[in-house]
């Protein structure tokens, strides 16, 4: 139906965005121009929808600028927050957004983004930025978000995480407050449980678990808790079916999703691992974890096919290893896991990937730059000792698998490293090289394992 000339159009449903203005850096010493993302991306997906846009831009006039953003927030019935580089202001807007609005509240970020635990598991369209800091492929992540909005516009589905997971809210009174309180001392009390049954091993663990009874009531930090604490033990498929055991909206976070792909590879199920890793590269862009873990599905792959005698099947593998750690390594150059590993797999090709001698001084700066925290990891001194094994340098081995060995967190992550030290061993001995020192550092990493 059309408007008669001179008529007034109809009024469209207002929605609030909230992102950051101008350009920003994006913590990896570039910078995005999010009035481009706003002006390619945000606004033509909500008037896609059938929606006015409301961008909640700086006031520019004086007075009291709060009461506008607030009313802005409240009261529009639909809003698009941009959570790129974790803005401080636009996260207190999204809180307070959840606070008031059960639903209607749609997310994006940039593409390799590593969001906070409080929102990635939350669902949120990814837009991919180029090198100068503007949008990629905008038509497309414009219309997937213009979908979203037409969800919200359908069905009034809860979004807001207070909503989903606290019993009775918006009611808040004493007896619910007093209630709250014994929960997080019992929480506590679990959690150092859970933290002596560790010790102990799988079975003590196993116990704890029996212990806490209905796991949909369980505190979703103790679930982490003991999530993790089957991962320092190796025990994979008790990982794999506390997960399915999970509180929906905790089994769908990010990191959970991670490390449940993980361990379906440490049991034998890379085909699961690789499917749930996609499909967070799908939905939220690559990151240096996921990426990482993938890289890792790739590489066991390899390992099996290459001592299987199917030379080009695992010649493939590795460059899908390759090419998932390098993808890991450029979404976040500070993270240096998915680099060394990318570096490694370089130099185990025959003949050595060229790349190699380019990437490793990244590399080497980043982890560099990690090393002079006041408390180094497991992870920053056993990259060192990679590095250096690479290089064949015999004092920097030695010294940073000193320093791993006396951090080592669980016996997993010394297996990793012993199983790293053997491959660049076996490939060096293909090639008529050898480092007898470096054999004791393997053996001492086999030791802990």
């Amino acid at each position: 139906m059309s408007t008669a000339p001179g008529a007034a159009r109809p009024m469209r449903p207002l929605c609030f965005v909230a992102m950051p203005f101008g350009t920003k850096p994006d913590g990896n010493g570039g910078n995005i121009d999010f009035d481009a993302v706003y002006a390619q991306i945000l606004k033509p997906a909500i008037e896609a929808a059938g929606l006015e846009a409301l961008r909640a831009d700086e006031e520019q006039a004086g007075g009291i600028i709060h009461k506008p953003m607030y009313e802005r927030l409240i009261l529009c019935p639909y809003a698009v927050v941009d959570l790129t580089t974790a803005n401080a202001n636009v996260f207190y807007e999204l809180g307070l957004r959840h606070a008031m609005r059960p639903h209607s509240t749609v997310l994006c970020f940039a593409q390799g983004m590593r969001l906070p635990f409080d929102v990635n598991g939350l669902r949120g369209v990814p837009y991919r930025l180029g090198y100068d800091g503007k949008p990629s492929a905008a038509g497309n992540c414009s219309q997937t978000l213009a979908g979203l909005l037409r969800t919200a516009k359908a069905d009034a589905f809860t979004d807001s995480p207070l909503y989903q997971l606290i019993r009775e809210y918006p009611k808040i009174d004493e007896a619910s407050a007093e209630a709250f309180r014994d929960r997080v001392a019992e929480a506590h009390r679990t959690k150092q449980r859970i933290a002596e049954a560790r010790k102990q091993g799988m079975d003590a663990l196993r116990a704890e678990q029996v212990a806490l009874g209905t796991l949909s009531d369980v505190d979703a930090g103790v679930l982490v808790e003991l999530f993790l604490a089957y991962r320092d033990v190796k025990a994979w498929p008790e990982m794999i079916t506390l997960t399915e055991a999970m509180p929906k909206a905790l089994a769908s976070a990010v990191v959970v999703r991670e490390q449940v792909a993980l361990a379906l590879n440490r049991a034998g199920r890379g085909d699961a691992a690789e499917e749930v890793l996609l499909a967070l590269v799908a939905e939220r862009g690559p990151s240096s974890e996921t990426c990482g873990i993938l890289g890792r599905v790739y590489k066991d792959r390899w390992e099996a096919m290459a001592k299987a005698g199917d030379a080009f099947t695992a010649r493939g593998l590795l460059d899908k290893a390759i090419k998932a750690y390098l993808q890991g390594f450029e979404a976040d150059s500070r993270d240096f896991y998915p680099g060394i590993n990318a570096v490694t797999l370089m130099l185990l090709k025959q003949p050595p990937d060229p790349r190699a001698e380019t990437l490793m001084p990244v590399v080497r700066f980043a982890v560099e730059q990690r090393l002079k925290g006041n408390q180094p990891s497991y992870w920053d001194h056993a990259t060192q000792l990679e590095l250096g094994i690479l290089s064949k340098d015999q004092v920097a081995a030695e010294q940073a698998a000193a320093d791993a060995l006396a951090v080592v967190p669980a016996a997993w992550a010394a297996e990793t490293t012993a199983r790293n030290l053997r491959l660049i061993r076996e490939a060096r001995s293909a090639r008529g090289e050898s480092l007898p020192w470096s054999i004791d550092i393997e053996r001492a990493f086999e030791a802990r394992s």
